[in-house]
Parts: structure tokens; C-alpha cells; sequence
């Protein structure tokens, strides 16, 4: 499986997902995103902070992959990649660990970190 590679950026975020649970960046503005950026996407200010967030959100989106684009991909097949609106307001790329089946558009979600190897991953199961 591709491995994420952290940067100095970044790492807060996966030193969060190690530790169980997800920080997103915030701005003195208001405005939330991932991922991690050296400025707000909003107002262009420097030195955003990390916050915690709770975990919880929302499926907007979702594709279900009969195809693996990638050798790794293969034994997972049929899998989704889904995109989360978290309950602070920023959208994230992710899986849904529930099975294929049960995806229904506005379900409530909660954050369910996995390990693949060495590395901690965002992933969603429903609420």
C-alpha cells in the first residue's frame, strides 16, 4: 500500500491520526481546512493553529472502485472513496469501513483511525 509522506507541514496532522484522533487547521478568521497549508485559503493570514476536531461528520459523496487502478488496490476491491464534511467545516477524502451497501447520502459519520503498516489513516464509519 502507498505510504503517506509527511512533511513538516503536515505533520501535526499525522501525529494527531497516531495518537487517535484528528486536528484540522483553523485561522483567527474562522475558517477551517485541510489539508494543512502555511496560509489561510480564506483570508491569505499566516500561522494558522492546529485544533482538535471532534470526529464527527457528515457523507456527502461517495464512488464504489470495481477497478484496481493500483496493484495494492486489488484485494480490497469493490472499496469506496468518500468525501466527509466535518461537523467543523472542512471536507476530507476518505473511506467508510461499513461495506459498500449501506452508503446512503447525508449519513452521519465518526472517525475511525486504521493502521495500514506503520501509518495511521482518517478513516469513517457510520454513526
Amino acid at each position: 500500500m502507498p505510504k503517506p509522506e509527511p512533511t513538516e507541514l503536515s505533520r501535526p496532522y499525522w501525529d494527531a491520526l497516531r495518537e487517535g484522533h484528528l486536528v484540522i487547521q483553523r485561522c483567527d478568521c474562522g475558517h477551517a481546512w485541510l489539508p494543512a497549508r502555511h496560509h489561510c485559503p480564506a483570508c491569505l493570514k499566516p500561522q494558522p493553529r492546529w485544533e482538535r476536531a471532534s470526529g464527527k461528520g457528515t457523507l456527502v459523496s461517495w464512488v464504489v472502485y470495481h477497478t484496481a487502478y493500483h496493484p495494492a488496490f486489488e484485494s480490497r476491491l469493490p472499496y469506496n472513496v468518500a468525501l466527509v464534511q466535518l461537523a467543523e467545516g472542512p471536507r476530507l477524502l476518505t473511506n467508510i469501513v461499513d461495506g459498500n451497501e449501506a452508503l446512503v447520502a447525508d449519513a452521519p459519520v465518526e472517525l475511525k483511525v486504521e493502521w495500514e503498516g506503520d501509518a495511521a489513516l482518517a478513516r469513517f464509519r457510520l454513526a
